[in-house]
């Protein structure tokens, strides 16, 4: 089985960014540690980062993944399109942030992409990426795409 991993805008940035809300974890060590998490779930990972919306759905669009973990970052609040694209893809996928959207500003609580996701997980930094794995991987066994 395989799974799309897409993470959002700035993400590319983590380490650097804001570490006292983001964490000193980069990317590259995030997409290791997913890696390892998929190998004990016999599941293969594609990871892909964008900052940028058309892509991110040009890349829903086309994936042949049996699963989807997205981070869509900023645009969890704002992209209509991502949403879309999730909708419209029949395979089960997680919504993951490393903060907790819900205790942070105002504009951060609402999701547009949760009403189309098969769960959220927000607050465990980089362990909200390792639990989206392994409850992707619960999911697509349980609908038995393995």
């Amino acid at each position: 089985m395989k799974v799309l991993v897409i993470h959002g805008p700035n993400l590319d940035l983590l380490g650097k960014r804001e570490t006292d809300i983001y964490g000193e974890e980069t990317i590259e060590a995030i997409n290791s540690a997913m890696a390892e998490a998929a190998k004990e779930e016999n599941l293969e990972i594609d990871c892909y980062q964008s900052n940028h919306e058309g892509d991110i759905v040009d890349k829903i669009n086309g994936t042949k993944a049996d699963g989807i973990l997205i981070n869509p970052a900023a645009y969890t609040h704002t992209s209509v399109a991502i949403h879309d694209a999730l909708k419209a893809k029949p395979v089960p996928s997680v919504e993951v942030h490393l903060s907790n959207i819900h205790a942070r500003e105002e504009f951060r609580h609402k999701s547009l992409i949760a009403p189309v996701v098969t769960g959220q997980i927000s607050g465990f930094g980089k362990k909200s990426y390792i639990l989206g794995i392994k409850a992707l991987s619960g999911i697509m066994k349980t609908a038995g795409r393995e």
